[in-house]
């Protein structure tokens, strides 16, 4: 099944489904489907085509979505990137995915057209938004082209449908390329395993240059249910949203349930019609996964732990039984621990022992994995070994055969010839009344070879060092080599969009004080 085929056929089942909520712009499914047909022949009289790589640069919105299926049409390559790039950014993915074309848009302009200067080959300049630049064709002119017949030729599944580039939180950002039969593959999985049911309502607010929000728009279509785009995050404007709209299942990262449970008059809102909630990109503490049953009392609550390079690993449908628990292996999935070591290349056979910190792998053999990077044959041969992919991410497995995701590799502190991960001691720091947030890191020492260093974003009204010292000791969850030598008090813990903690930037001094 390829991607433009699926939204022709919901087109014929749901014709008159809502599909597309953008601000004031409704569209249903046949409606939508003929704006993305007449978009498709447009593009393709401008010379664009199957294999040509075609950047989307903008944030969620009906024009991102309707041009995104109108290359699938094509057989073109969706690569959608992160809007807040810097230039030099932007001008790497370009680049590197040699694409021939780009849509943009206001929010985006300066970064866009700076990158552009070195670029001559990305010929086909498309901008969303009022006051085109110069030498750009304005993205409603072609979708308004009248055109009824049907795009021609047939898209195979093997074929790439976009390229997702990483989120970089080590050096430049790396292209995976995904099928439509991943694609595919990875929508039904995320049906079944979130208890979807035909005609969902979605709050589009995870970015589309990520996993989370592809999963999301894909699950959509193929249900007949709405996106409702949300393109800047606020919470009391996404509470307000979710009670206009009657969305019905909510896929965030905790850090934006956090701020749905404490917006400005959420408490009052009628949020009865989100019945279930999934989550994934980063933990959950165990406070927030019970303030989230508190408050919407789900059918359904999911942790979802996948990668770009493999959608799904694993879920977890207990979470309020088991908080932070990363659950079985996911519907495509086949999953192994094996010996963490970063200093040499372990195989998939070397298992760790019952219980053991180990890494993760998983199978090659899912429908929702990718076989390598773009143009990154020395990351594909150290990512990809006898048929597993090596994710980098610690975990176990509990006496019932749970897993549980500590962190990555290279995130292991070594402090007086211990092993200590931050995210064990970063589940403590978290239960401080006092603490907003927080991350740990290993930095050097000259006693212990690295210390256990906190970075924590206090609550208002602040709290001492020391308090958060005698709160580790009295927890009864740190042994003394595991806790914090040191306390850092910042304005914020950098992230990536999908909530990943950037240690690197800690461990470089990138931060503001608080």
């Amino acid at each position: 099944m390829d991607l433009g085929t699926l939204l022709r056929l919901t087109a014929e089942r749901f014709p008159e489904n809502e599909a597309v909520v953008d601000g004031d712009l409704r569209l249903t499914y046949a409606a939508w489907d003929a704006r993305v047909n007449a978009l498709a022949h447009a593009l393709r009289a401008r010379g664009l085509g199957r294999g040509d790589r075609f950047v989307l640069c903008l944030k969620n919105s009906e024009e991102w979505l309707t041009t995104y299926f109108a290359l699938q049409r094509l057989g073109a390559i969706a690569v959608p990137i992160n809007f807040r790039f810097a230039p030099n950014e932007v001008r790497h993915c370009l680049g590197d995915a040699g694409a021939a074309g780009i849509l943009f848009e206001p929010a985006t302009r300066a970064a866009v057209l700076e990158a552009l200067r070195d670029l001559p080959a990305c010929r086909l300049r498309v901008f969303a938004g009022p006051d085109p630049p110069p030498a750009t064709i304005p993205v409603e002119a072609l979708a308004e082209a009248a055109c009824p017949e049907p795009v021609e030729g047939r898209v195979d599944e093997g074929e790439p449908s976009l390229i997702l580039y990483t989120s970089g939180t080590t050096g430049r950002p790396k292209g995976v390329p995904r099928t439509h039969k991943n694609a595919h593959a990875g929508a039904l999985a995320h049906i079944v395993q979130c208890g979807y049911a035909w005609e969902e309502r979605n709050l589009g607010i995870m970015p589309l240059y990520h996993t989370m929000g592809i999963h999301s728009l894909h699950s959509m279509v193929m249900l007949g249910g709405a996106t409702v785009a949300m393109r800047d995050w606020d919470a009391a404007a996404a509470v307000a949203l979710i009670a206009r709209e009657r969305i019905s299942v909510l896929y965030l990262v905790p850090t934006l349930f956090y701020d749905l449970l404490r917006a400005p008059h959420g408490a009052g809102a009628d949020l009865s019609c989100v019945r279930k909630l999934a989550y994934a990109g980063a933990p959950m503490t165990s406070s927030l996964t019970e303030a989230c049953v508190q408050r919407f009392h789900p059918q359904v609550f999911v942790n979802h732990y996948g990668s770009t390079e493999i959608y799904t690993f694993s879920v977890c449908d207990r979470v309020a039984a088991k908080p932070g628990c990363a659950g079985r292996p996911g519907l495509h999935a086949a999953l192994r621990i094996v010996t963490a070591d970063p200093e040499r290349r372990v195989l998939p056979h070397e298992a760790a022992k019952p219980g053991e910190l180990g890494e993760v792998i998983a199978s090659l053999t899912s429908d929702e994995a990718f076989r390598g990077y773009w143009n990154r044959p020395e990351a594909t041969a150290k990512a990809l070994r006898d048929g597993w992919y090596f994710t980098g991410d610690l975990g176990y497995l509990d006496r019932e055969g749970d897993l549980y995701v500590s962190g990555r590799v290279d995130d292991m502190i070594i402090s007086g010839g211990e092993n200590i991960h931050p995210t064990e001691v970063e589940d403590v720091l978290a239960r401080h009344p006092q603490v907003l947030d927080a991350a740990v890191v290993g930095t050097p020492d000259e006693k212990w070879g690295q210390k256990v260093t906190a970075f924590v974003v206090p609550a208002e009204g602040g709290v001492a060092a020391e308090a958060i010292a005698a709160f580790c000791k009295d927890s009864g969850d740190l042994a003394p080599f595991k806790r914090p030598r040191e306390v850092i008090f910042v304005k914020a813990i950098p992230k990536t969009a999908s909530g990943k903690i950037l240690r690197r930037l800690l461990r470089d001094g990138r931060y503001e004080r608080a």
